[in-house]
């Protein structure tokens, strides 16, 4: 699998990479995120419990498991820089690190107006809501250690120890509801038990996902390509790939 990788450690061969997966990414995102959100705010029928309240879901908890699944991913891109010395696993992390937390940002938000009308309270000192508000740190940090030091690769080896102490988060989110008695629902989607939700609600919250999930890596690729091009300023491709962009425009 190494022997696979090894040409993606050059910048260049991982930035042409990139930009030939780019443009599906994004269209594909963008139409499954118009068919799931479309179909879950206008045409799923409204809960018979939370009314129509509860369609926020359909970005909430998309916007949540994808926090956790982008950090997971930042983790992973850090313990090969640190292992392996990849220039452009140490680059990863500054791209993956904004990407998740703006998804747990959304998903904070959406879940405090969704908590408003079920809880009463925009906030509540819930073990899910302080978990994922935690790992909003750890994403605000992971960034803060990775443009802190002169050298580039002292910041990203830092923030790389961040992003793998950090990682022990993700769990605790995830069995924060079934360790702890919380106001936070259970999970609507599970491996091994059927889905809590009709079908009709169900499959545009699915597709909602896959959205979320393509929207995820194309806005990972697009900064990956952008911090690859910031970091190899100084080499003959990138003057030649600047050029190539100024008179396409």
């Amino acid at each position: 699998m190494w022997r696979w990788l090894h040409p993606y450690a050059k910048g260049e061969a991982t930035y042409r990479l990139l930009g030939h997966w780019l443009p599906w990414l994004a269209i594909s995102a963008a139409l499954s995120l118009l068919v799931g959100i479309v179909w879950g705010l206008a045409f799923a029928p409204p809960d018979y419990q939370q009314g129509d309240s509860y369609r926020i879901i359909y970005i909430h908890v998309p916007a949540a498991i994808f926090s956790m699944g982008a950090y997971t991913g930042m983790a992973i891109t850090a313990l090969i820089a640190l292992v392996w010395q990849i220039r452009t696993a140490e680059w990863a992390i500054a791209a993956i690190a904004p990407v998740g937390a703006v998804l747990t940002a959304v998903s904070l938000f959406t879940g405090a107006v969704w908590g408003k009308p079920m809880w009463g309270t925009w906030w509540e000192w819930d073990a899910r809501l302080t978990s994922q508000l935690i790992l909003l740190f750890l994403y605000l940090g992971v960034l803060a250690l990775y443009y802190a030091f002169d050298d580039k690769r002292t910041g990203a080896k830092a923030a790389g120890i961040l992003a793998l102490v950090g990682v022990v988060n993700v769990p605790i989110i995830h069995y924060s509801v079934y360790w702890w008695n919380t106001l936070h629902q259970g999970a609507t989607i599970t491996k091994f038990e059927k889905p809590s939700m009709a079908t009709s609600m169900l499959i545009p919250l699915l597709i909602c996902l896959l959205g979320f999930a393509l929207f995820t890596a194309a806005m990972i690729c697009w900064r990956l390509r952008h911090e690859i091009l910031r970091q190899e300023l100084h080499r003959p491709w990138v003057q030649q790939e600047l050029i190539g962009q100024e008179k396409l425009n």
